[in-house]
């Protein structure tokens, strides 16, 4: 058929196209057919056609196995022996996907992973870093004896330190399903045998979180970054807790600029005592 037609060689009726077939609108003649898909050649996984994808959803490591496991869907249009049929096969295929009782271990530490990362708002790179973490920690055999929520915990603590996101331990305690020896034991395995990367955090990661939680204004944060900057350079912080470094230089900045913040307020904000702050502050001088 020639692409100039606009009317039915039939009927003379309108003609629409779709994306394989020419059809007339008055008496339903099939006048053209094309095999060539003209449709978008992406997918959209989500509501709307801005997350444009070409392939399937993306691998990973936050998952057991990358993401790529089936699952059997539910339909409400089953009924009867076929709805218990399927519900027999769901079950048998939920099992079937754990292999070992090791793999039982991961699904669960990487659920918990994923739960401590979104209640920490931390990103999905601390995410995957961390779930790769506790698969390394898995294959080295250091969960023996020990919490997998400990080494959820450890694992996520760890990847803070490494990339220096500022999360202290007990920022991590309160919202993970370990204590705080928990994650201090199977910190210090990984560390030990896995030979982490890890090295103290810069107090000013510190600050801009401190300050939003204290209410502070800009210039506060400002004047602390700085006074962090100079107590780095001169080394008059070294070896102090840099939670307590960035709650000194909040509390010293805000006296020096007018503005009412107390000692227990600020040390309360960095999960430290006040004599630790007040310490902190008087090394500043």
């Amino acid at each position: 058929m020639s692409h100039a037609t606009t009317t039915c060689p039939e009927c003379d009726g309108h003609l629409e196209r779709d994306s394989q077939e020419t059809i007339c609108t008055e008496c339903g003649l099939v006048v053209g057919t094309h095999r060539i898909d003209r449709g978008p050649e992406w997918r959209s996984f989500a509501d709307d056609d801005r997350n444009r994808e070409r392939v399937g959803a993306p691998l990973t490591r936050s998952r057991h196995d990358r993401g790529l496991s089936t699952e059997i869907g539910y339909s409400s249009r089953l009924t009867g022996r076929k709805r218990r049929q399927f519900a027999r096969l769901r079950r048998q295929h939920s099992r079937a996907n754990v292999a070992s009782k090791a793999e039982r271990n991961q699904i669960y530490a990487f659920t918990e992973i994923r739960r401590l990362v979104s209640s920490l708002s931390l990103t999905y790179g601390v995410r995957d870093q961390a779930c790769t973490l506790f698969d390394s920690a898995q294959s080295e055999g250091l969960l023996r004896g020990r919490s997998l929520e400990g080494f959820a915990a450890a694992a996520v603590y760890a990847v803070c330190r490494t990339n220096g996101v500022a999360r202290t331990v007990a920022e991590i305690v309160a919202v993970a399903r370990a204590d705080e020896n928990e994650l201090h034991a199977a910190y210090t395995a990984m560390n030990r045998e896995l030979g982490l990367p890890t090295g103290p955090i810069d107090a000013r990661e510190y600050i801009p979180r401190f300050a939003t939680e204290l209410d502070l204004p800009r210039a506060v944060e400002r004047r602390a970054t700085a006074i962090a900057a100079d107590a780095a350079k001169s080394g008059s912080t070294g070896g102090r807790k840099p939670s307590g470094v960035a709650a000194a230089c909040l509390y010293a900045a805000a006296s020096e600029l007018d503005h009412a913040l107390t000692q227990a307020d600020a040390a309360e904000t960095a999960g430290i005592t006040p004599a630790t702050l007040r310490n902190a502050y008087y090394a500043l001088d």
